[in-house]
């Protein structure tokens, strides 16, 4: 099992859901960073430009990373139709292995929506983190969203979670989820089941994501091992502190 696996299949699909769960709620949190950063940026996990485009608006200069091809052929569409196609470096590649050279550093560092959790073994993050120090100038910062404490969510089965028309594809979904967990290695596995019906056609695309449980505790002292020190932990989007019951877990980190 592998974090990476389930994102191409779920390609055509993520900006469909995302629209009605997470929406644009953090896209003015990253702005605000991005507007701060007095050099390049880097966006780890960038998928289909969700994040990429409204940062660009406002950076001189934004490199994206992603593994899926599926996820950065759709970006690369986003960010034709935004007007900022130009402005951002759409590269594909793995984050546990930068493919920057040393001399290349970035002012500011985002990993926004869970992208860390993805990583499912302690050794991809250790890697990961390893790879963001390296490229990352002293003084620059590291913003991590994180998906709060998905342990503690309930186990379920074939559950019916979104229904809607997709008017990208012209097609009605219905996204039937069901969710397990392995909780000797903190892993949350949603189990995806997109029913896609055209006219009198049906269409059903099956795959699974795997998310790991980070807790507060665990991402700081893992920030602070590969040369970072954790200026703050929000709750919110909006920079309020956090706290065990927070929707949202923000942490911001300075690179020493």
């Amino acid at each position: 099992m592998e974090g990476w696996h389930g994102w191409d299949a779920y390609a055509p699909f993520y900006d469909w859901e995302n629209a009605q769960t997470l929406g644009r709620k953090d896209i003015a949190f990253w702005c605000q960073l991005a507007r701060k950063a007095s050099g390049p940026i880097l966006e780890l996990g960038c998928g289909t430009g969700r994040v990429s485009a409204p940062v660009a608006r406002v950076s001189e200069s934004l490199v994206a990373i992603d593994r899926s091809q599926a996820m950065l052929d759709r970006a690369h569409i986003r960010l034709r139709r935004s007007r900022v196609r130009s402005r951002v470096k759409l590269l594909r590649g793995d984050i546990r292995l930068l493919p920057f050279r040393r001399r290349t550093k970035f002012d500011l560092v985002m990993a926004p929506y869970g992208i860390l959790q993805s990583l499912v073994r302690e050794a991809d993050l250790t890697a990961t983190l390893s790879a963001v120090a390296r490229v990352t100038k002293k003084g620059s910062r590291f913003g991590v969203d994180l998906v709060p404490d998905l342990l503690r969510w309930d186990e379920y089965k074939r559950y019916v979670a979104l229904r809607g028309q997709q008017r990208a594809r012209g097609s009605h979904l219905t996204l039937i989820e069901s969710v397990r967990q392995d909780r000797a290695r903190h892993l949350t596995i949603f189990d995806q089941e997109y029913v896609e019906r055209k006219g009198s056609h049906r269409t059903t695309h099956r795959f699974s994501l795997t998310f790991r449980t980070l807790s507060i505790r665990q991402i700081t002292r893992r920030l602070e091992r590969a040369g970072f020190h954790v200026e703050a932990v929000l709750g919110d989007y909006s920079g309020s502190e956090w706290n065990s019951g927070a929707e949202v877990w923000v942490v911001l980190a300075k690179r020493l």
